[in-house]
């Protein structure tokens, strides 16, 4: 099954040079772009099953032994991910397909797809990457395709949204190729499991030095408070579907690969308090952002930056039950909040507009968008039996099974924090929903904005989100005790290093 291993990240750079080749052939992209993310959606389907079977997979790119080789490395986390996120960007691009089916949908397929499957080939060699420096390669190959996606039918306020973002992320970039070089120079490996051995040995300082400028890196890239300022200018300003896709995963690949270089290289006998006091007011700062603006894309963005304090908050606890709950809410909310960019995306289909002031009686308009919204919303804001009831109470009781005064505090931020995100979500719903369309408004556009067939599979596929939420929920025991074996996985780095130094195959 290693043969498996290296799919997620080639098949989609092959589809990317497939659909340059076949640019001028939109029939052809259309086919050729869902073919391949289906193909990583399966790959990643298969390394579930093999690593479930066999334990950690890591395959030695080139025959090199590691840690000198170009390592990728399969375990618990990294294939579930592999298989959520697969999924979400297959569906994306299935909106994007419907959205585009008669010639509309603000984008040239020509250069769309191609980046599309480069930015898909990046998450996947994030989740793969054994080692630092090829980390860094994803996140570039990431980035360079996103810099493409995120100036799509530019505008004024696009390219501006678009300069902000390069710059954000060539300076985040900076700082991780000088941490990495730096980790080199301590520990002359980049290589992370031999890290994991090697860093042990360096002095108490240069560790905690090391691991507060990844936390710096990654911090950035993933939009933790006081880190977050670029994110609500630059994801709003994007088309939607290209905000869906950097919503459900640009952030968590970064929040992946805190946990991984956290747990693997700067393991620690208890939570961090650096790390809780950043949660607790990443939550708060997110959250509260998310009351005080009117454009939904800007909601949305606020409230994506306050719910990374999840993540952070599960992790920092350092624990087999905080990791747990982080890998959880990772699932969660990689499928809800690219759920909720695509409801958007069909409110403005239909309305023309994204800002509360203007928008309203949805709800009459299509009660089908409204049921669309409505399941999301109460998801992320944490009503229970949904997804996001499951992945907060394992925090929750993560945090109060702690024992430490941060912790619980914490804890209580985070109870906080779902009450705001539930009055934000409530304030879209009473605005955009159940009052009537404000006389200023004006009338919608047409409902013919773009093809029958195409609003029907764009329907159709955020209809499979939701549900897809919904089974999160119904299949949380399964799911929960698969990431209890993931953070065990994370504490205890044995087979992990086995797998990679002793057993890896070429």
């Amino acid at each position: 099954m290693n043969v498996l291993v290296p799919l997620p990240f080639a098949l989609p750079l092959l589809g990317a040079a497939l659909a340059l080749l076949a640019r001028r052939r939109r029939t052809w992209l259309r086919v050729l772009g869902p073919l391949t993310v289906a193909g990583v959606v399966a790959a990643g389907a298969g390394l579930v099953a093999a690593v479930a079977r066999d334990g950690v997979l890591a395959v030695q790119m080139g025959g090199w032994a590691a840690p000198l080789g170009i390592t990728l490395v399969v375990d618990r986390l990294s294939a579930l991910l592999l298989v959520v996120s697969g999924a979400v960007l297959l569906a994306i691009m299935l909106h994007a397909v419907g959205e585009g089916a008669g010639g509309l949908g603000g984008h040239e397929p020509g250069v769309f797809y191609p980046a599309y499957l480069t930015l898909t080939a990046g998450v996947g060699l994030v989740f793969l990457a054994g080692d630092l420096f090829n980390l860094f390669v994803a996140f570039e190959v990431m980035l360079a395709s996103s810099y493409v996606l995120m100036t799509l039918t530019p505008t004024g306020e696009r390219v501006r949204a678009g300069m902000t973002y390069t710059v954000v992320s060539l300076t985040s970039s900076i700082l991780f190729l000088t941490s990495l070089g730096l980790t080199y120079a301590a520990a002359g490996t980049v290589n992370l499991a031999d890290l994991s051995m090697r860093a042990a040995d360096l002095p108490g300082a240069t560790r905690t030095a090391l691991g507060l400028l990844f936390l710096a890196v990654f911090g950035i890239k993933g939009a933790i408070v006081p880190m977050h300022l670029w994110l609500p200018d630059s994801y709003p300003a994007a088309l939607t579907k290209i905000t869906a896709v950097f919503a459900a995963l640009l952030t968590k690949a970064a929040v992946y690969s805190l946990i991984r270089v956290e747990t693997l290289v700067f393991p620690r006998e208890h939570g961090s308090r650096v790390m809780l006091v950043l949660a607790a007011g990443t939550i708060v700062v997110g959250t509260l952002g998310a009351l005080t603006h009117d454009d939904i894309h800007r909601v949305f963005s606020f409230i994506l930056v306050g719910h990374i304090g999840y993540m952070l908050f599960g992790l920092a606890l350092f624990d087999v039950a905080g990791l747990t709950g982080a890998i959880l809410y990772l699932v969660h909310h990689i499928v809800v909040q690219a759920t909720l960019f695509l409801v958007s995306d069909l409110v403005q289909g239909r309305t023309g507009e994204t800002s509360l002031h203007r928008l309203g009686g949805l709800a009459g308009l299509s009660a089908f968008i409204a049921v669309l919204f409505f399941v999301p919303a109460m998801s992320v804001s944490g009503v229970p039996p949904t997804s996001g009831f499951v992945a907060k109470l394992a925090l929750f009781q993560a945090g109060a099974g702690a024992g430490s005064v941060l912790a619980y505090a914490v804890t209580g931020v985070a109870v906080l924090g779902s009450v705001l995100t539930l009055m934000a979500m409530s304030r879209i719903w009473t605005l955009g929903f159940w009052r009537p369309r404000p006389a200023e408004a004006g009338e919608p556009p047409a409902a013919e904005s773009y093809t029958p067939g195409g609003v029907r599979l764009m329907q159709s596929v955020t209809a499979v989100l939701v549900v897809a939420g919904l089974l999160i929920a119904v299949f949380a025991g399964p799911l929960a005790a698969w990431s209890r074996r993931a953070a065990s996985d994370l504490i205890d780095r044995s087979a992990y290093r086995h797998a990679v130094l002793d057993g890896g195959s070429p």
